[in-house]
């Protein structure tokens, strides 16, 4: 988390840090450390000390509050008052959304036809009746090389295959680690 202490007309001091850190260690157990940043801006105006404050929350939630008093603790705890009061909101949001269940309206949209489930990659019965879905874990340049290198790649590496194109042959192979431990290759047929 990043926290960002800024003093208009009034120094920032260790034990000013301190403070704001300490109110904010309070909001980081309320939201479950899902802070991303805290902006505090404090300003001294004649006898009276401002504090305001900006918490950016994950999924791009900010929280704002503001507030005056005498000295820094006092505008300090009006601040963090208001902010936690939005904090408790946004938590309540994230628990119920996670208690709440899919409605049977939604679910009923969400399982795609037959028909659309191949041509989309979406869910796929298996044998079992489960559905199945396909997961895009990453892209990556299919490089030109022999089958040789492609083993030392595979052997060499975690992952458990390597698609590439076969120098020799020009088309698009498929190396993978077997049960077994051995190498297995995927050709396409001519």
């Amino acid at each position: 988390m990043r926290l960002e202490l800024t003093g208009r007309h009034v120094t920032i001091t260790p034990i000013m840090r301190k403070a704001v850190e300490r109110r904010l260690a309070r909001l980081g157990r309320l939201l479950n450390d899902s802070i991303v940043s805290m902006q505090v801006v404090v300003t001294r105006e004649k006898s009276r000390t401002h504090v305001d404050m900006t918490l950016h929350a994950r999924g791009d939630h900010f929280l704002h509050g503001e507030g005056t008093g005498r000295d820094l603790p006092a505008a300090l705890a009006v601040a963090t008052e208001k902010i936690e009061h939005q904090a408790q909101k946004l938590k309540s949001k994230w628990t119920e959304r996670k208690r709440q269940g899919v409605s049977t309206s939604k679910g009923a949209s969400a399982v795609p036809r037959p028909e659309r489930a191949r041509r989309d990659l979406g869910p796929i019965a298996g044998e079992d009746g489960n559905a199945i879905r396909i997961v895009r874990a990453r892209r990556y340049a299919v490089k030109p090389m022999s089958v040789d290198e492609a083993a030392l790649e595979v052997a060499e590496g975690r992952d458990a295959f390597l698609v590439f194109r076969n120098a020799r042959t020009d088309t698009i192979n498929v190396l993978f680690r077997r049960s077994d431990g051995h190498l297995g290759l995927i050709e396409p047929e001519a």
